[in-house]
């Protein structure tokens, strides 16, 4: 729901898309004739129906394009244009992806398809396989090939080329709709960023709120660029998955004000889902024997950064005391692990304002 309680419309992924586009392909190839609109069945049991924006039938192959709709989310790919071409293989030689203009190609391990492989996700490929079977369920031998027109250029906006996937975007989803601002290709790409550092041999991964801390974190640990997983406001989404996928050690590096609300306890720190605690933060702070006049000046701050800045000026060591309760709200997510855990606290000229170092996160007392 948006803040004014507005109900959000859901959308549809690109791998939906491609399902419909591919099966509608197949009805041409058939029949002579294109399905518009046309229909498909979602792992959940949806039959939506799609319209087509573009189709042609040649020798020997038909294509299709369905302009994706995904509702109410601000998708990067929303209004872009997936099309498929569908050319006939020989009788059982199966079916293969191929990933036209503006689908990348994986270039590292790690992600649920091998380097080399079109990034056409699995679902997706099972949705289009359980689509042409419908058309054709004596055979399915064909050669699809998906595109995203622009897709090279909007893959710029996304977390791809540092996943190790070259060229273009995606064709993603589990379930085939959008759920708006569920933010669960961020998530994902959270999921396979720390996938792909496993495999590619990195035993110490960061995650930052942002690109400054980001920046900051990579120079304080000299770090590889695929040790970096840029977590933004999902400080939870990383850890959880951590949990069960664990490195050696992990550091946890964000702003002052995002590394705050993780001390109070949460685990998504954007600003919808909470504020900072200025009377937590001046209880802190006298709790440590703050003087009373900065604990009050605390309490009546308008920013954390502003904080910060109270605190800098009497040699306060809030940062380090904000790194202390922000490790130990992370490490009551991985206390089952081996790993060890670190904070970091940077202001947004990525200039140290607290830090927590590394402990083993199993020594928390749950």
């Amino acid at each position: 729901m948006s803040a004014n309680d507005k109900k959000l419309r859901r959308g549809w992924t690109t791998g939906a898309c491609a399902s419909a586009a591919a099966k509608t392909a197949c009805v041409a190839l058939k029949t002579g004739v294109f399905a518009d609109p046309v229909e498909i069945t979602l792992p959940g049991g949806q039959t939506p129906a799609f319209a087509l924006a573009r189709h042609h039938l040649g020798e020997n192959w038909a294509s299709a394009s369905i302009i994706k709709d995904a509702g109410d989310d601000p998708d990067v790919t929303h209004g872009a244009l997936i099309s498929v071409k569908l050319s006939p293989r020989t009788k059982g030689a199966g079916v293969l992806f191929v990933a036209g203009d503006g689908v990348g190609t994986i270039t590292l391990p790690g992600l649920p398809l091998p380097p080399g492989e079109p990034a056409i996700n699995p679902v997706p490929r099972q949705m289009i396989l359980a689509a042409l079977k419908e058309i054709t369920p004596d055979h399915c031998d064909y050669e699809v090939e998906i595109s995203i027109e622009n897709g090279t250029k909007l893959a710029e906006k996304t977390l791809n080329g540092r996943l190790g996937i070259k060229g273009g975007l995606s064709i993603l989803g589990t379930t085939g709709i959008v759920i708006p601002f569920s933010c669960a290709a961020w998530i994902d790409s959270i999921h396979r960023g720390l996938d792909v550092a496993r495999a590619t041999g990195h035993e110490h991964v960061a995650g930052s709120t942002g690109s400054t801390s980001e920046k900051a974190v990579q120079n304080f640990h000299a770090l590889d660029q695929l040790a970096l997983i840029e977590m933004g406001d999902f400080v939870g989404g990383l850890l959880k998955y951590a949990r069960t996928h664990p490195v050696k050690r992990l550091t946890i590096a964000g702003g002052v004000a995002k590394m705050t609300k993780l001390a109070q306890g949460m685990l998504d720190v954007h600003s919808k889902r909470g504020t900072a605690d200025f009377e937590m933060l001046a209880a802190l702070a006298s709790a440590h024997n703050a003087t009373p006049d900065l604990a009050e000046k605390i309490r009546d701050a308008n920013t954390v950064a502003q904080v910060f800045e109270l605190a800098a000026r009497e040699n306060f060591p809030l940062g380090d005391l904000i790194a202390t309760r922000a490790w130990q709200t992370a490490a009551t997510l991985l206390a089952k692990t081996d790993m060890e855990l670190e904070i970091l606290l940077f202001d947004r000229n990525g200039i140290l304002h607290g830090h927590h170092p590394f402990k083993k996160a199993q020594t928390i007392r749950l």
